[in-house]
């Protein structure tokens, strides 16, 4: 007998998100991967004719809770640039049916920011004082949320090219997420001195090289869904101590890892640890003799685990 999954919208799924616990749901996600409890294949590149856009879907396997799930995220080419939506399905282990039909959107902000700031809070030297955030989208805003009391910040600098046109009402929302906060006229400007620099664009191409900083930082960096997009140089991967979300999976899909394993004699087997690892004190942390560098490609995993919190909350 088939049932009808249950659905929830984006204003649904915001309300509900607002209810949990989103890094620690990652948290314990991110062990039980460490501990064999979970599932994580490759995500699926399924790329549209005559370049007009991909879907790229994101599978996972949750043992404990009985859940498979795939998050569906499609990249459509337009003319007033690209369109990207998502949506995560759940179904069960037991009975094969579906549970759950899900806007990913808030998903897809809240799981991306949370598992930076797991990253943030793992490599970032205890002493970090200066946190630089590039970007101030609600992917950026959401990052500052989930990292703004994992340290002692004593400055937060944002830098984002979009605000030089901005509005007096969306810089004064900006500095009101925290009293900390200032914006920065350049990008060097914000990541001067900086200890964290986390970049939270969606741009395909490098918005930071590494080179250039006064001092050896934790950069993070999630990039977009555009093919083979990278927020730092490639080449830039053979000078810093490197770090992933999921090493099984992080490397054969993160833009500047390709490029910098075919252009420049980079091998995936620097990575010096993984989310799973460092939170399962399997990983050493980074000596900051020189940058570190932390790339998060997003797993289903992340997306099917708040799916299913949301879906327990609303039984």
């Amino acid at each position: 007998m088939s049932s009808t999954p249950h659905v929830i919208q984006q204003a649904q799924a915001r309300e509900l998100l607002a209810q949990i616990d989103v890094p620690q749901i990652l948290h314990k996600l991110f062990r039980d991967l460490a501990a064999g409890l979970a599932v994580q294949p490759a995500q699926q590149l399924v790329a549209f004719p005559k370049g007009a856009g991909d879907f790229i879907n994101y599978l996972g396997v949750l043992a404990e809770d009985g859940v498979y799930g795939v998050k569906t995220s499609p990249y459509i080419v337009g003319e007033q640039g690209p369109l990207v939506t998502a949506w995560t399905l759940l179904m069960s282990m037991h009975n094969g049916q579906p549970l759950l039909l899900c806007d990913a959107h808030e998903l897809t902000t809240a799981r991306t920011a949370a598992t930076t700031a797991l990253a943030v809070d793992a490599l970032a030297p205890l002493a970090a004082r200066r946190l630089a955030i590039i970007g101030s989208g609600k992917v950026a805003q959401a990052h500052l949320r989930y990292v703004q009391n994992l340290r002692d910040w004593q400055h937060i600098s944002l830098f984002s090219p979009s605000l030089a046109s901005a509005s007096p009402a969306t810089l004064a929302q900006l500095t009101g997420l925290d009293p900390r906060l200032s914006i920065a006229d350049s990008c060097a400007a914000a990541v001067a001195d900086a200890d964290v620099i986390m970049l939270c664009t969606s741009s395909a191409g490098p918005v930071l090289d590494p080179a250039h900083l006064s001092k050896p930082a934790l950069i993070t960096s999630i990039s977009t869904n555009a093919p083979r997009a990278h927020e730092v140089p490639p080449h830039s991967l053979n000078a810093m101590q490197v770090f992933c979300d999921y090493r099984q999976t992080t490397p054969d899909a993160a833009g500047e890892m390709l490029i910098a394993s075919e252009q420049h004699g980079w091998d995936k087997r620097a990575v010096m640890g993984d989310l799973p690892e460092l939170l399962s004190d399997m990983a050493q942390r980074p000596d900051y003799q020189r940058p570190v560098f932390f790339r998060s490609i997003g797993l289903g995993l992340e997306d099917i685990a708040l799916a299913n919190a949301l879906y327990q909350l609303q039984r």
